[in-house]
């Protein structure tokens, strides 16, 4: 079935949760030229929300689906061009409606930073995806699209200037603020849950290469360990005097942006090297920060991913943020970003790309980022890919995203460095 066919352009899956509401409200204020619904499980929690958006919204269509219920998930799928989904954690609700966008050539866009999610999705519908046209995109908010459209940028301008391919690159967190979701930690502990009660998860989870479908294609460059500290003169020179630690999620990010160098075969480079960190600062006590957070996440992933599922279920719900919580509105409103990403090409030229944007990085910047990539995937069909199956950010949609980005509020400039 054709877009044009569609009844819908978007549907918005979970739009009674505290990402869903962030995202509804987005796409009502940005969403002007697209036929959009509501979708959850309630219908009297999706009149409330609808009751809530502005007046442009109030004659959205609300559909009643469910993750328990397939067919109501099949016949969700079948009506629109495109699903956007913030139901997690994904690794329990989010496979039903992969199959569902899958098996009706529905494009589909998510949240999910769960890389064993994405495993699973690439396992058992890549293929289906591909044959049907459907084009399955992962993580579309902070995790992953800053680490993966500020590394397809770069990519861009040094096609542009004629520069090569790239070589070392490495992304670093300069600033971060805002608050810890429970369905960020929800999933954050699905993917402990997992790798603790699985080995063979964990052994993939360890390979900087998990989400490969030919891991004999990738490049042989070492570990790429994602739990280091480094001075930051290591990752650029305009970093000289400053520390950096791991970023938390930098085991997902990495991932992504490596998929997406095999997806687009391999015109990052076949010597592409990808990492993550953010700054500690640069005063006596940084390195000191930057080794005990390097030690912490360390431990915590190390132990985690071999113990959690001995932990007691209720223990654990009893002391972790729930989910369908999240920051308030205060802090969602100062919340704010600013990642660099620094690459050198195999020509020797040295590039930085930056990226920012205001609001909580975690619920107001990623409810941008999310509807964004639904919109991108429904009304910019000339400038998305030719690819399908399940994809990335940047591999799917990349050039419609730099496109989209200066009129939602997201800064991406990249700069020749001396």
């Amino acid at each position: 079935m054709s877009g044009a066919q569609r009844e819908f352009d978007i549907v918005l899956y979970g739009a009674t949760g505290f990402a869903g509401k962030l995202t509804a409200a987005y796409l009502a204020t940005a969403g002007a030229d697209a036929r959009i619904a509501l979708a959850g499980r309630s219908e009297t929690k999706l009149l409330a929300v609808r009751d809530s958006l502005p007046a442009a919204a109030q004659s959205w269509p609300l559909i009643t689906a469910d993750a328990s219920q397939p067919s109501s998930l099949n016949a969700m799928a079948a009506r629109t061009q495109v699903v956007v989904t913030t139901v997690g954690p994904y690794i329990k609700y989010g496979l039903p409606l992969v199959a569902a966008c899958a098996a009706a050539g529905t494009d589909y866009a998510d949240l999910t930073g769960e890389t064993m999610f994405i495993r699973q999705s690439i396992d058992l519908y890549h293929k289906q995806a591909a044959d049907t046209g459907a084009r399955i995109v992962h993580s579309c908010g902070f995790d992953s699209i800053p680490s993966d459209l500020t590394v397809f940028a770069l990519y861009r301008r040094a096609q542009q200037d004629q520069q090569g391919q790239l070589t070392d690159t490495n992304l670093v967190v300069r600033t971060f603020a805002g608050g810890v979701s429970g369905g960020t930690v929800a999933s954050m502990l699905e993917v402990m849950r997992t790798a603790s009660a699985d080995p063979e998860a964990r052994r993939l989870m360890e390979d900087p290469y998990t989400l490969t479908e030919d891991r004999s294609a990738e490049p042989e460059l070492g570990a790429q360990p994602d739990m280091r500290w480094r001075r930051g003169a290591e990752v650029a020179p305009e970093l000289k005097g400053y520390w950096t630690a791991p970023f938390v999620m930098a085991m997902v990010n990495t991932r992504i942006v490596r998929r997406s160098n095999a997806l687009l075969d391999y015109d990052y480079g076949r010597r592409f090297e990808y990492g993550e960190q953010m700054s500690v600062g640069r005063s006596i006590a940084a390195p000191v920060a930057a080794a005990v957070a390097a030690g912490g996440n360390a431990a915590t992933m190390a132990l985690g991913s071999r113990f959690f599922h001995r932990l007691p279920a209720k223990l654990v719900e009893r002391v972790v943020p729930k989910p369908g919580t999240g920051p308030s509105e205060r802090v969602r409103e100062r919340g704010h970003y600013t990642v660099e990403t620094y690459t050198t090409t195999t020509t020797g030229a040295r590039y930085k790309a930056t990226m920012s944007q205001q609001g909580d990085p975690g619920y107001k910047a990623t409810s941008v980022l999310l509807g964004e990539s639904g919109l991108a995937l429904a009304l910019d069909r000339d400038r998305l890919s030719d690819l399908r199956g399940v994809l990335t950010p940047a591999a799917a949609m990349g050039d419609a995203l730099l496109a989209r980005f200066p009129g939602a509020g997201v800064t991406l400039d990249t700069v020749r460095l001396a």
